[in-house]
């Protein structure tokens, strides 16, 4: 995997991103060419026109990016990713016509539907002509599994999950206590494990001991770190593959030393809050009519108030109130008692199903986010009943609270909507992942891929 700002991307996506760049490069020249030559012109030096087939490019890249074409289940599966392309090329283009438009580039706009012919073609034919080499091991990184109980377990079925970027080559039982992995080779019967690392042509080593104190083996795993191959602990090498901290297996100590939580980012905090005051101010004007149509629909559709104020807990714990347009029945919670939302929740009206799915109702909060009590990206902000009990239950719930909430975030673009202690508990992995690792490209790239969420909703309620 590479390493950009902070985040892992696969090499194979990064890779499949590059080749996607030059083919739409291509694709606008031969929609420019072959407009040409219908117009019986002869086509100018292709310098004379590289603004606009970079715009092209990077254009539709980033609406690849943001409907999820580079996602796992689109890498894996040819009939995914071309509803994905066809849908993200698609709007691409419209967003294109109406920027030529607005600079009245009457020329290149005529352009356009043969460029975006010839992108989707051969994006296809990219992704046919790969097959599943992208999914292959020769994409994979080849992993020795220090361990052979639960932990080392979890690394098996993990490596077997579609788009899995890592096969594991081996397995060592450094003792026959907690063994629940049969092919794995017991310690004593290597001589040398450093030279064993090597003979399986491993890159790197991962240390899925069940008990580590007084275990690990440290002569050996200075000498395959000499040789050149990765050593990691499990907790470090599932936040990478997973974008999870996973609950299961780290510690204090492991949160406190591990690589992340800076304090050193202000810059990253100005560009936040400079960019939130300006899209939340962008954003209510845009949306204004919007609004006020769903809440005129509200009121119509059933009695009460079209907008309602509800407590959340937000940074360092401080309540806040936001504003949301009401989707549920006025007497959905009696005596003010948090419930949980439920799958075909009976409480949600006719038009609250529709702004619920649509994400309408979340667009009052960008008063919030003006304010300042919230961010446009960030954890959740939860009711103030619910986190009592979820601080009680779940371990390093209260560090979520460390980073201001927002309105989208890195758990609700990775897991579907839930409501119960288990969804609460994979969506506070996420979130403990998106405050150790925040940096305005992760920023960016939730909120482009937050367009997902809203163009195929999963589970919303």
């Amino acid at each position: 995997m590479i390493r950009l700002f902070k985040h892992y991307v696969p090499n194979a996506v990064l890779l499949l991103g590059v080749l996607d760049i030059i083919l739409l490069l291509v694709a606008g020249e031969l929609g420019w060419v072959w407009r040409q030559h219908q117009l019986g012109l002869t086509p100018d030096p292709i310098l004379s026109r590289a603004p606009q087939l970079a715009a092209f490019a990077v254009t539709l890249e980033i609406a690849m990016i943001s409907i999820g074409v580079y996602g796992a289940d689109s890498v894996q599966s040819i009939r995914h990713a071309t509803a994905r392309l066809i849908v993200s090329i698609s709007l691409g283009v419209i967003f294109l016509s109406a920027i030529f438009f607005i600079l009245q580039l009457d020329y290149w706009r005529s352009n356009l539907a043969y460029a975006m012919g010839a992108a989707i073609t051969l994006l296809i034919f990219l992704r046919v002509l790969l097959g599943k080499t992208l999914g292959s091991q020769a994409f994979k990184r080849r992993i020795v599994v220090l361990g052979a109980g639960a932990r080392a377990q979890r690394l098996k079925e993990l490596a077997k999950t579609p788009g899995s970027a890592f096969v594991v080559v081996g397995y060592i039982s450094m003792s026959d206590a907690h063994r629940v992995i049969p092919e794995a080779i017991a310690r004593d019967a290597i001589y040398n494990l450093a030279d064993h690392v090597v003979v399986l042509n491993a890159s790197e080593v991962v240390l899925a001991l069940e008990e580590r104190r007084n275990a690990l083996p440290l002569k050996d795993l200075l000498r395959i770190k000499t040789t050149g191959v990765h050593v990691n602990e499990i907790s470090t090498f599932l936040e990478r593959e997973t974008g999870r901290v996973d609950l299961d297996s780290v510690n204090p100590s492991w949160l406190i030393f591990s690589d992340g939580f800076s304090s050193g980012r202000m810059f990253s905090s100005m560009f936040k809050r400079l960019f939130d005051l300006s899209a939340s101010l962008l954003l209510i004007v845009l949306s204004l009519p919007l609004v006020l149509l769903g809440a005129l629909a509200v009121k119509l559709d059933s009695k009460g108030p079209a907008f309602y104020r509800q407590r959340r807990v937000g940074l360092y714990g401080t309540g806040f109130d936001i504003i949301k347009l009401r989707s549920m029945r006025i007497d959905a919670e009696v005596a003010g008692q948090a419930v949980w939302a439920e799958k075909d929740d009976p409480r949600i009206t006719r038009v609250g199903k529709i702004i619920r799915k649509l994400r309408i109702d979340e667009l009052p909060q960008c008063w919030s986010v003006l304010k300042g009590e919230m961010s446009f990206v960030g954890p959740r902000p939860e009711r103030p009943q619910f986190v009592e009990d979820l601080e009680q239950k779940l371990p390093y719930y209260a560090e979520r609270h460390m980073v201001k909430p927002g309105i989208t975030g890195w758990a609700q673009i990775n897991y579907p909507y839930g409501a119960s202690i288990e969804d609460s508990r994979q969506k506070l992995e996420y979130d403990l992942y998106y405050a150790k690792n925040y940096s305005p490209f992760l920023d960016i790239l939730i909120l482009l891929q937050t367009m997902r969420v809203v163009l195929f909703p999963e589970g919303a309620r």
